[in-house]
């Protein structure tokens, strides 16, 4: 028969999936997945719908990190620093959807859904501006914390 107390590895997934969303750094990028498929959604029901790329490659991006950091990964491969990677993806995504949304909200009357995706770009600026300054502050926090190095083999 088959063991029923062992949890599947799709149960442990979700578990992790549930707490991780709990924390604020998993609060944040799940909130940037969804307002990036939201401004998706807009712009393709726009009559210009190119500008949904920014959005598109800032979920995708927002998506690898949540599985990262997620599944713990980012404490197994050391190969990237994920903190200064994480930093320059908000910071970036930030100023692309500042700049992107003001064009749209500017340049879009007539065209209720380009507005629509503008405001609510407007709104995942900030959205990713603000996760720039929490990441900098967890730089700046952990750089607090180390130790100088006294080895004189410089």
């Amino acid at each position: 028969m088959a063991d029923t107390t062992a949890a599947s590895p799709a149960a442990n997934c979700l578990e992790k999936l549930k707490s991780y969303v709990r924390t604020q750094k998993g609060f944040i990028l799940a909130s940037e997945i969804v307002i990036s498929f939201i401004i998706i959604i807009c712009y393709a029901a726009s009559l210009y719908g190119g500008y949904s790329a920014v959005a598109i490659c800032e979920m995708v991006f927002a998506m690898i990190f949540f599985g990262i950091f997620m599944m713990d990964m980012d404490k197994q491969i050391h190969v990237v620093n994920w903190v200064w990677s994480d930093l320059f993806r908000a910071a970036i995504g930030a100023v692309l959807y500042i700049i992107t949304s003001l064009v749209c909200v500017i340049g879009g009357a007539g065209d209720g859904a380009r507005i629509a995706g503008g405001v609510f770009g407007l709104i995942a600026g900030l959205l990713f501006a603000y996760d720039t300054y929490t990441i900098f502050l967890q730089i700046k926090s952990n750089r607090q914390h180390t130790a100088a190095s006294t080895d004189d083999r410089v």
